[in-house]
């Protein structure tokens, strides 16, 4: 899939998402990458384990007023590895 049709589709499924959801997540960017920075190769025979995306940032639960600002919170979404254990579109999507 091309990085634009992946964003498309990141784009599609954060809009569907309910608006009790959307409202909690609407300061926190949301990225798209290729493979994490420390990505091992797979040796042959040797099981991978894929990071699919990851959350920067403090938990909404454990922010408080009186903390420093760290920079805006973001999720990174890693697609060679998401589409890597993905069949389908649908399967991206889901």
């Amino acid at each position: 899939m091309k990085r634009e049709q992946f964003v498309k589709v990141v784009e599609d499924e954060l809009d569907s998402l309910p608006q009790e959801f959307r409202t909690r997540i609407r300061n926190v960017a949301v990225l798209v990458e290729d493979i994490p920075p420390n990505q091992p190769t797979p040796q042959p025979g040797q099981l991978r384990q894929l990071l699919l995306g990851i959350f920067h940032g403090v938990p909404t639960t454990k922010k408080s007023i009186f903390d420093l600002p760290t920079g805006p919170d973001h999720i990174v979404l890693y697609q060679k590895n998401i589409e890597a254990v993905c069949s389908s579109e649908a399967e991206v999507r889901e």
